[in-house]
């Protein structure tokens, strides 16, 4: 049995939180998914970056309830 589909997608906003190499993003249907994962060094580094320091602040982020 042969079947044919035909799906028109429009899409006005995206967003993607996060990508790692095991994600996978689908929009529509597929019929199989195939795993890839492509690590590239775009920027042309030659070493590992200095580990990220955590940014101290005194306030929440998000204005938090206070209780009455």
């Amino acid at each position: 049995m042969n079947l044919t589909v035909h799906q028109s997608i429009c899409i006005s906003f995206f967003k993607v939180g996060s990508v790692t190499n095991s994600s996978v993003l689908q929009i529509g249907s597929a019929g199989n998914i195939q795993a890839q994962s492509d690590i590239y060094n775009t920027g042309g580094f030659s070493e590992a970056a200095e580990p990220a320091e955590p940014e101290v602040t005194e306030e929440p982020l998000v204005p938090l309830a206070r209780p009455s």
